[in-house]
């Protein structure tokens, strides 16, 4: 079992001090930084994306085919990257955007109207609740944040200064995929009972590697952030960061949060599961991988519910012919989710019931939510433009839920044992030990305040 070094008291208070004395500094920054104009529905939205690699270059280009919207500003740590993105950007949309090393630095423009986040997790609510307070809205990737209390903070944060903060959960503007959940949320699977979520995804072996001197053009100070200082290693830039506790939360919560974020809204569950309990490990390779690969996590709700989700990491079948995917499980049936095509089941012959569209329907983009200006990200600028985040499919309350079950499940293997949780107060029922690994101790200055 993996060693986690919990938060002393101690420890706790010297953190809790310095962020109070830094809430002032965020209230007098947000006063002076909060945009000048309300937007309208025809206004141009200037965008700037904090993290340009493979996520982050997929939502520069999802954000520029949208009319009125610009990617003023790419920020990210590794300037290596510059260059090409910069040309694409330029191509895409007619201008080449300005570029930044620093996220602080590009929450000073006051141009800026939105901050989309796709950075290593580790960073998403630090940059999220900076960014609220600099007036901005955020679109964050999942998991949205990296611990349960950040992810609190992150809509403290968005409520406070009302701003509009979505959670990258995609499922939720796809078209086929609400009309799945509209068909189990009017019963006609009878009473579900449980989900499941699936993430059958091989992963390679990402060997072993020494530390070494951080290449030219990589600020490896702003890509630890708020994790406590290590020298660098290429085992853990660009990718394999993933699989450090530090900085990602396995694939339990890299592909996971999309699954059990389906599941939890299938099952109208708004809550907080009242047990959970995640068994798992490390198989095959000789690695300097810190997670697990291959989880499996069983959540029990109040009302005895389960939702259960599975990652296996190495050679495995398909369940039902889902890789990635869900099975919803009811009194009078059962449904198959498999991206945007679902098919329903009945009784004890498994006779076949209503499913969604063919599959060249449902892959179309017309088959999205708001598609008319850009799917989920459309979604998103339209509640910019709106100032309601009440139009938002996938708002930061959505995401933190459901990156909470994967940080449960995570912590449940950690400890290996489980553990029940009182959702109300977010904190764990009589386990102190349990509740000292809700948040964890920031590097200064990049501190996740007590008061947003």
């Amino acid at each position: 079992m993996a060693t986690i070094k919990p938060i002393s008291r101690r420890e706790f208070m010297h953190k809790s001090a310095r962020s109070a004395v830094g809430t002032g500094a965020a209230a007098a920054l947000a006063a002076s930084m909060r945009p000048a104009k309300v937007l309208g529905a025809n206004d141009r939205v200037n965008l700037a994306v904090m993290g340009i690699r493979s996520r982050g270059q997929a939502h520069y280009q999802e954000f520029c085919r949208i009319p009125g919207v610009r990617i003023k500003t790419l920020c990210d740590v590794d300037e290596r990257l510059f260059p090409e993105r910069i040309k694409e950007v330029a191509d895409l949309q007619g201008k080449a955007p300005k570029t930044e090393v620093d996220i602080r630095r590009v929450l000073e423009d006051r141009e800026i109207d939105a901050v989309s986040i796709a950075t290593t997790d580790h960073w998403h609510a630090l940059a999220a609740i900076w960014a609220c307070q600099a007036g901005k809205h955020v679109y964050v990737e999942k998991p949205t944040s990296h611990n349960i209390w950040e992810g609190r903070k992150m809509v403290e944060a968005a409520r406070r200064y009302r701003r509009v903060v979505a959670a990258g959960m995609q499922n939720r503007s796809i078209q086929a995929v609400r009309e799945a959940m509209q068909f189990l949320h009017e019963g006609k699977l009878g009473d579900i009972y449980m989900a499941k979520g699936l993430c059958f995804k091989p992963r390679d072996n990402m060997g072993r590697h020494p530390d070494g001197p951080v290449p030219r053009g990589l600020n490896w100070d702003l890509w630890l952030g708020p994790a406590q200082w290590r020298p660098y290693s290429d085992r853990y830039v660009h990718y394999n960061w993933h699989w450090f506790w530090d900085f990602g939360c396995t694939d339990l919560g890299n592909q996971g949060p999309h699954q059990m974020d389906i599941a939890r809204w299938g099952m109208n569950k708004r809550e907080y599961p009242r047990k959970v309990k995640c068994a798992g490990g490390f198989f095959a390779f000789d690695s300097d991988q810190e997670t697990p690969n291959t989880q499996s996590a069983l959540f029990e709700y109040a009302d005895g519910k389960i939702l259960a989700f599975e990652v296996r990491g190495l050679y495995t079948n398909a369940e039902n012919g889902i890789t990635i995917g869900n099975l919803f499980f009811g009194t009078e049936g059962w449904m198959h989710l498999d991206g945007s095509t679902w098919k329903t089941f009945y009784g004890r012959k498994n006779e076949p019931g209503p499913c969604s569209k063919d599959e060249s329907e449902a892959a179309d983009p017309s088959n999205l939510a708001g598609a008319a200006s850009g799917g989920h990200f459309g979604n998103f600028i339209d509640a910019v433009r709106a100032d309601d985040w009440t139009l938002l499919t996938a708002d930061i309350e959505e995401g933190h839920l459901s990156s909470s079950l994967c940080h449960l499940a995570n912590l449940s293997n950690r400890l290996g044992r489980e553990l029940i949780f009182n959702g109300r107060a977010e904190r764990f029922v009589n386990d102190e030990e349990a509740d000292s690994h809700l948040t964890r101790n920031y590097r200064y200055p990049f501190i996740v305040p007590e008061s947003v």
